[in-house]
């Protein structure tokens, strides 16, 4: 029996792609401010201050700008702006996921609920909930925490735009070419001068 010659495998250099967190992303996994009312009212929870939250972080980080505005230069302040807007990005965007997945689980246990055949999702003893409605709860508990990120997100890329004049947009970090090397670039640039 013969073997046949395999060609040795190349592995690929994969490189990850990570797109910045926008705030168009936020506002497709977070609660905004009626849908965040209307859980708090069906819930028993506090309606929240959606202007209120939004208004104030957008001022906090305009004063702060202007504290700084003596020590920093114009693009010195852009980058420190740009990563403070992002931190609350981010924060929101994670709230918002951890949300989503809250009312998935909410949804599940529900709907456990409505077949008969089962009674491992039974109401608990007396005064107690059973999971499906502390599940309930839980995620909406977790809306009005991702509303209120979401709307400290928007005061402080609004405070962004108000400082630098221009749009917030994630930070990106321009990618070299796949393999492009310190080494490779200096063996390209010696081989060139040999002509």
């Amino acid at each position: 029996m013969t073997k046949t010659a395999r060609a040795p495998r190349t592995s690929a250099r994969v490189v990850p792609l990570r797109r910045g967190t926008t705030l168009e992303m936020i506002r497709l996994v977070c609660p905004d401010a009626a849908q965040a009312t209307r859980i708090a009212e069906s819930f028993g929870l506090t309606v929240l201050d959606s202007d209120g939250i939004r208004d104030l972080h957008q001022r906090l980080i305009v004063e702060t700008a202007d504290a700084l505005n003596e020590g920093l230069s114009e693009r010195a302040m852009q980058i420190h702006l740009q990563r403070i807007v992002g931190s609350y990005v981010g924060s929101a965007h994670g709230a918002g996921q951890f949300y989503s997945r809250a009312v998935t689980e909410a949804r599940e246990a529900t709907a456990r609920l409505a077949n008969d055949a089962r009674d491992a999702d039974l109401d608990g003893p007396v005064g107690f909930d059973s999971a499906a409605q502390r599940k309930r709860e839980f995620a909406a508990e977790v809306a009005l925490q991702a509303h209120a990120l979401r709307m400290a997100a928007e005061g402080a890329v609004a405070a962004y735009e108000h400082v630098v004049g221009e749009s917030w947009k994630p930070f990106e970090r321009q990618s070299e070419q796949p393999g492009e090397t310190v080494s490779r670039k200096a063996a390209e640039v010696q081989m060139a001068a040999f002509g």
